[in-house]
């Protein structure tokens, strides 16, 4: 097997997470989320216009690096590649999927709530994880006691986090991005309200440290 692909490192360590019911809204959405500073963009293959919003954003706003969520079997890396995505978030892990993210050269940020989840993950040389549910798997707390053992792995918290703690989360030296869907609301997706998600992703980005 050739050497994980796990090297994600977005330029602004907030990942908004994006639910899209209509494939036309994708790329608006992508240049607002940009326009507030937010780059690395995940959308989530929860409906069915998923990996065609991928494909827009891919083609048509080419300076955002999209990516895709929910990813949760092997044959969807090489569909949402092929769409044009960069990377790929899951909600757990699963040994079968490394192979499959690997062979479509994709960025693969597998999710963990567990320490023995981490030492698996650890196991097959991945250093990128997503903590998931952050919240309802512990919290800060739980992601604290996890830096102890297992000091390389860097987590992008997802599941709970919301511009009220988002600073919080990132302030941990074992984070690398928080994940959420508080800059993009499903409210103002379907209100159009593209100036309403600049302005909540200006604000998502200002959480970043530094």
């Amino acid at each position: 097997m050739p050497p994980p692909t796990n090297r994600i490192e977005p330029a602004c360590p907030v990942i908004p997470v994006i639910v899209l019911d209509d494939a036309a809204d994708a790329v608006p959405l992508a240049r607002a989320c940009l326009a507030g500073g937010l780059d690395l963009l995940e959308i989530t293959l929860r409906t069915p216009v998923g990996l065609e919003a991928i494909r827009r954003i891919a083609a048509e706003v080419p300076e955002a690096r999209v990516g895709a969520g929910t990813v949760t079997r092997p044959e969807e890396f090489a569909e949402v590649r092929a769409a044009g995505a960069r990377f790929a978030f899951s909600p757990g892990f699963a040994g079968d999927m490394l192979a499959a993210a690997n062979d479509a050269g994709i960025e693969w940020v597998p999710g963990v709530a567990t320490a023995s989840e981490v030492m698996a993950a650890q196991r097959q040389g991945l250093r990128r994880l997503k903590f998931f549910p952050a919240m309802a798997a512990g919290g800060m707390a739980m992601l604290d006691a996890l830096a102890g053992p297992y000091p390389e792995i860097r987590f992008c918290p997802t599941g709970g986090i919301d511009a009220d703690n988002a600073a919080a989360w990132l302030a941990r030296p074992n984070v690398f991005a928080v994940g959420g869907s508080w800059p993009t609301p499903r409210k103002l997706i379907a209100a159009r309200d593209w100036n309403g998600i600049t302005a909540l992703s200006r604000q998502a980005a200002a959480c970043a440290p530094g």
